[in-house]
């Protein structure tokens, strides 16, 4: 998967965080882009909606990972998650991880939907 690829899933929000990277830890955005897209994303088992799901919640899970979070939001809406899937996604966690990162993630979620409204 290229750049271009991490770009058409994450949007802006994937190329600020390569970018983000440049002058600190090039190397990291690189495996970001070379791991994570390139050997984990192109697996065919799964597909693009079902590996934004497990992050979103894996995310959600380890709590602490809003801007993480926000990233994969919006590759969930990219992708053809709706709003409303995500959200259930999120209440479907609260007997596993408890109500604050749920409420958390669902503030999360909030913000973007909000920011993505036309």
């Amino acid at each position: 998967m290229t750049f271009r690829e991490l770009k058409k899933i994450d949007g802006d929000g994937g190329t600020k965080v390569i970018q983000s990277l440049n002058k600190v830890a090039p190397d990291l955005g690189k495996y970001i882009i070379e791991f994570t897209f390139g050997d984990i994303y192109t697996r065919p088992t799964l597909t693009l909606q079902e590996r934004e799901m497990i992050t979103i919640t894996s995310l959600l899970t380890a709590g602490g990972c809003e801007s993480q979070l926000r990233v994969h939001l919006n590759a969930s809406l990219n992708v053809g998650i709706s709003q409303p899937k995500i959200v259930e996604t999120f209440i479907q966690c609260i007997p596993y991880v408890g109500f604050p990162r749920v409420l958390n993630a669902i503030n999360v979620a909030k913000d973007v939907f909000e920011s993505r409204k036309d």
